[in-house]
């Protein structure tokens, strides 16, 4: 998507133009478009923005969930990251592969890192070799 270009180039001036546009067609609500626009911001370290968007989605599934604590882990705040995972779990939603893999860069204790090492085993996932390898380097970190 074009959304996915401007990330790419971290192009975020032509982003905000195009969330412009997206406000201006009444689609800033939409689960997948928000969650494209938080993908974006997040890679172009625009984490206020990537956080309203967040803020402002209607509805909030596991993707969009996932993309905002990947954007936190990502670009170096780890507490904000856990502590969305934290809130997302509280909210009833089940963590995917990828909110795992996401989470564990976020981890910085041990102690951490092991909690989340016990809810990828309760969640089945505890042979995913993705998993293990993201498991590896948050172990090797902490």
């Amino acid at each position: 998507s074009i959304l996915d270009a401007c990330a790419s180039l971290a192009a975020l001036v032509e982003g905000m133009e195009i969330h412009a546009s997206i406000l201006d067609s009444g689609l800033e609500s939409d689960t997948i478009v928000g969650t494209a626009l938080i993908n974006m911001y997040g890679k172009c370290r625009s984490l206020n923005d990537a956080r309203n968007v967040f803020n402002h989605l209607c509805q909030r599934d596991v993707i969009s969930w996932t993309a905002m604590i990947g954007v936190y882990a990502q670009n170096g705040h780890g507490k904000d990251a856990l502590g969305l995972y934290r809130h997302m779990k509280l909210k009833g939603l089940q963590p995917n592969k990828i909110t795992f893999v996401s989470i564990l860069d976020a981890c910085t204790s041990l102690a951490v890192g092991k909690d989340v090492h016990i809810s990828i085993i309760d969640s089945g996932f505890e042979t995913d070799v993705v998993l293990g390898t993201a498991l590896v380097n948050m172990y090797g970190k902490c």
